[in-house]
């Protein structure tokens, strides 16, 4: 699978993938307006080709494509390649948004939406993508995988095992959110009759931990209706 990185203050490559021409003509001058380079398509076919070949940096995808549907192009795509996919949906339906996630997008932004908002959306992935890999994420935070210790400044946070991994795999990309499904894959092997309310209960003394150390920030953000996001 491939990821492609780009450096700061560089240009770059989003696939935008949106069969509502008007649509994309304007968020495609959005962003030409901000320096990158954007490669518009409107079937789902030709983005799973040209996704291959080009490896954006980030993929803007619609749900609703003549030909194939977008959680099959997101899946398909995740086949060969990490690039953050954002789904532009004019579903609002939870289970829609649920579906496009479980697929493997890391947001998603309802329609109509503000070409502004989308930008800013796109902006703070590409921050995430450019940041150098021997910065700390938070200031302060270490994680010990191998001893499944999470440590604020040198004093471990006490987690439990489930609460650990909520937060590695939550850290793992900042800003993605995770729907409850996710969350319960992930903890399936230790906890056979898991639920969604034990994944909330968990995620309440996860937040209600790194809230003491951080003095009352709230680095871990619930997305209504979906699941969870860490941001800082």
């Amino acid at each position: 699978m491939t990821f492609h990185s780009v450096s700061e203050n560089q240009a770059a490559t989003i696939l935008l993938v949106e069969d509502e021409i008007k649509l994309a003509n304007v968020v495609k001058e959005y962003l030409q307006s901000d320096g990158h380079n954007v490669i518009a398509v409107t079937e789902g076919h030709s983005a799973i080709t040209i996704a291959k070949s080009s490896q954006p940096a980030v993929i803007l995808l619609d749900l609703n494509l003549p030909d194939l549907d977008g959680v099959e192009v997101c899946k398909q795509i995740r086949e060969f390649s990490y690039a953050p996919i954002i789904m532009l949906t004019a579903r609002t339906e939870e289970l829609d948004r649920v579906l496009g996630l479980d697929a493997g997008a890391d947001d998603y932004i309802c329609k109509p939406f503000s070409p502004k908002e989308l930008l800013a959306r796109v902006r703070a992935i590409l921050r995430r993508i450019q940041q150098p890999k021997d910065q700390p994420l938070v200031p302060g935070l270490q994680i010990d995988e191998a001893a499944y210790v999470a440590r604020y400044k040198g004093e471990s946070l006490q987690l439990t095992p489930a609460e650990f991994r909520l937060l590695h795999t939550l850290m793992s990309t900042p800003g993605r959110v995770f729907s409850r499904t996710q969350l319960l894959d992930l903890l399936h092997d230790d906890y056979r009759d898991i639920t969604d309310r034990a994944i909330d209960s968990h995620i309440r003394n996860l937040r209600a931990k790194l809230r003491q150390a951080y003095e009352g920030e709230e680095l871990i953000r619930s997305v209504y209706g979906v699941g969870y996001k860490f941001e800082y």
